[in-house]
């Protein structure tokens, strides 16, 4: 069997797929696990595990942000379970020392005080400035999400984002078909990295997405969902 999984975000949980899971269910299986506080070699197994009980033998794998990274761990794992893969606000290279750095800091300050002032930190990178200014609704669903995310999942995924590897190497050897799709207001992982990683896999197509930033199938759901849904038609 054949179907989709998508693969979410940090600190962000499988309700950020629920339209998308909406409109598919029924038409296509899918799939959207949880894996907030995993390594991403745990993660990596809790998705084919799940992939495996619901008979799902090969997927296109939807991964927005953390979830790209673990497409990247699934890929070492497990690339005859590719059909294609949709890397969204994502990159392939690991973080830079300042970015562990900070990440470690971030990691303390959740384990110490929790995750209420999380909202604050994050929202002004993770949404572009349309969504700041003109969408509360999207602004407030973000914030609702972040807040259902446990302290100790937290920090325990900002250890395995801190700690991924270089996945650099891998891209041009990825021979399947590719979608790379980023938020035109992207600042944490921008259009001009989103071009270059397009450049490098074997067979890919990019499409930056106009009024959002890096949750942009949150941000711009009809331009995301169009995206998605004309990559599916030709990959299933």
């Amino acid at each position: 069997m054949r179907g989709v999984v998508f693969l979410h975000a940090f600190p962000y949980n499988p309700r950020m797929w629920e339209e998308e899971m909406g409109y598919f269910r029924g038409r296509l299986p899918v799939l959207a696990p949880h894996y907030l506080g995993l390594s991403l070699s745990q993660a990596a197994d809790k998705v084919l595990g799940a992939m495996d009980e619901a008979g799902l033998e090969e997927a296109v794998f939807v991964g927005l942000s953390m979830g790209g990274y673990l497409i990247f761990e699934l890929w070492r794992r497990a690339p005859e379970r590719f059909l294609g893969l949709v890397l969204a606000d994502t990159r392939a290279g690991a973080d830079t020392e300042e970015g562990r750095k900070n990440r470690h800091a971030l990691r303390e300050r959740v384990l110490a005080e929790g995750v209420g002032f999380l909202p604050e930190a994050l929202l002004p990178s993770h949404l572009g400035k349309t969504t700041r200014e003109e969408k509360p609704e999207v602004m407030a669903r973000a914030k609702a999400l972040i807040l259902e995310a446990s302290p100790e999942a937290v920090a325990g995924s900002l250890l395995a984002l801190a700690e991924r590897p270089d996945s650099t190497p891998l891209v041009p050897g990825m021979r399947r078909p590719a979608l790379v799709l980023v938020g035109e207001e992207d600042t944490l992982t921008p259009p001009e990295e989103a071009k270059a990683m397009a450049k490098a896999l074997p067979d890919a197509r990019l499409l930056i997405l106009p009024e959002a930033g890096h949750l942009s199938n949150l941000e711009n759901p009809k331009a995301f969902r169009t995206a998605l849904l004309g990559f599916l038609a030709e990959v299933l």
